[in-house]
């Protein structure tokens, strides 16, 4: 049975897991000591116990979910790994990362290295929020004991004993969402760049009104671009992996790099007024020089 949940890290989709596992009876305790002022500002909002360091997390921790950038998942790993075998301290990990199957495979034997138990999760939906709950879809040999979580306001979806199947869904489910958007974005710009957005708007009012509808959407990707850099390149990976073509995802990483160079991407998800969806394109097209 769990007691206290660690969160690497408690930023947008980080502090809203802790807080409903607060908000459900559970002790959340967080690593603060090196993170930003923006995390430390939602991790207390969350109620979250700042423990501040990696030893100080693992020594508290029944479990820790690390929910993160693609990008940090493997050293953070590693780091937690360290701080297990310093403090001869054992607990479940479970790497909730837009990772691909071979990455987290790597992980959970970081993780299984230290003597702790390790599950492959993946997180499908938006932060938990009152009314809603995303799904955690979870893998790997302490499945059972991971699942204990719906106890306490999460929905997890156990699926196998086998690391890699719950962030093989994650690819495959962030190959249409998150690919989808990236597609959208740069045939908008391409559009605005050769003068025929307003043509194609019409068009896509009278044929592709379900789509339109969508593309209204993209300025929340906005604040998110940067880290998914991360998780196309991971798509790439995984879709490489069994024999196809990566270069799809690596062209949508490519969309994702050149809206977070600029300073569109700057806005949090709590600041507010995001663009409408002409301001957006307008910018990036002009941000194309």
């Amino acid at each position: 049975m769990f007691s206290t949940i660690g969160i690497l890290s408690p930023g947008d989709m980080g502090h809203a897991v802790g807080r409903r596992l607060a908000e459900n009876g559970l002790r959340v305790v967080a690593a603060l000591g090196d993170r930003s002022e923006r995390t430390q500002r939602l991790a207390a909002q969350a109620g979250i116990e700042d423990v501040g360091d990696y030893a100080g997390l693992v020594t508290a921790a029944d479990a820790i979910l690390c929910i993160l950038v693609p990008a940090e998942a493997e050293t953070t790993a590693q780091r937690v790994a360290d701080a297990l075998a310093a403090t001869r301290s054992s607990l479940l990990y479970a790497d909730c990362n837009a990772i691909a199957p071979q990455t987290v495979q790597r992980i959970g034997t970081i993780i299984t290295g230290a003597g702790s138990r390790f599950v492959d999760a993946s997180i499908i939906g938006g932060p938990p929020r009152p009314g809603y709950t995303p799904r955690l879809y979870a893998s790997g040999p302490p499945v059972s004991e991971f699942a204990a979580l719906n106890d306490f306001g999460l929905e997890v979806i156990p699926m196998s004993e086998r690391v890699g199947d719950a962030s093989a869904i994650k690819m495959c489910y962030g190959a249409l969402t998150k690919g989808q958007s990236a597609l959208y974005t740069e045939l908008l710009v391409a559009a605005e760049s050769l003068g025929v957005s307003d043509a194609l708007a019409a068009e896509f009012r009278n044929s592709q009104a379900d789509a339109l509808k969508r593309m209204d959407g993209l300025p929340g990707m906005l604040p998110k671009s940067r880290r998914w850099v991360g998780e196309m390149e991971e798509i790439a990976a995984t879709f490489g992996a069994v024999g196809l073509t990566p270069k799809i995802f690596e062209g949508a990483a490519d969309i994702y790099r050149f809206v977070g160079s600029t300073a569109l991407a700057d806005r949090n998800p709590e600041d507010g007024g995001k663009p409408s969806l002409t301001e957006m394109i307008e910018q990036l097209a002009a941000a194309l020089g």
